[in-house]
């Protein structure tokens, strides 16, 4: 009989396998050519978000979380990263048109790519996996509400921070010298 745990692990596995790579690719490099990044997202969602920021952070990067007090203006070079899962959030949505009408990049990463704030972005990373806009019928999640997006989120974003640590040629013991000492 199969565990709760390993019916958990093959749906992350499977929404993981069903990535596009070309997307995850372009997602890197546009992460890599930022001069700043700024990223946000709500709830469960803004979590994920902010242990990227913290691992961009980690790389030496110049990223702030939106909503911080330090978190400077955007503009030409900047990138802005959201999360949508759903496809639309007000408040997604209104940071990136504010973004680009500054002339900065956006990154949208949603589990609907056809929804309004994706369709806003410069660049969709679509994790095809359920989250509350599309938890209730047949084919469910045995993962509750978003979570299976929210799981692929954090092993697809600590995936990314290994292609851009090996892409912008920064050694694991960097990362480790920008970790905090005021834990």
């Amino acid at each position: 009989m199969t565990s709760i745990y390993d019916s958990a692990l093959a749906e992350l596995g499977t929404t993981l396998d069903r990535l596009d790579d070309s997307a995850v690719e372009d997602a890197v490099s546009v992460i890599a050519s930022a001069r700043r990044i700024a990223l946000y997202g709500v709830g469960r969602e803004g979590l994920q978000i902010k242990g990227l920021a913290m691992r961009l952070f980690h790389l030496g990067l110049q990223v702030s979380v939106v909503g911080d007090m330090t978190t400077p203006p955007l503009g030409e070079g900047d990138l802005l990263i959201v999360s949508a899962g759903p496809g639309y959030l007000s408040t997604v949505q209104s940071l990136l048109e504010t973004a680009s009408a500054a002339g900065a990049r956006t990154l949208c990463v949603t589990a609907q790519p056809d929804g309004r704030c994706p369709q806003s972005a410069d660049h969709v990373l679509t994790i095809p996996a359920q989250t509350m806009a599309d938890d209730s019928g047949p084919g469910l999640s045995i993962l509750p509400m978003g979570s299976l997006f929210e799981g692929a989120q954090f092993v697809l974003f600590e995936i990314m921070v290994l292609k851009l640590r090996d892409r912008l040629g920064i050694d694991p013991e960097k990362m480790r010298r920008n970790h905090t000492n005021l834990e």
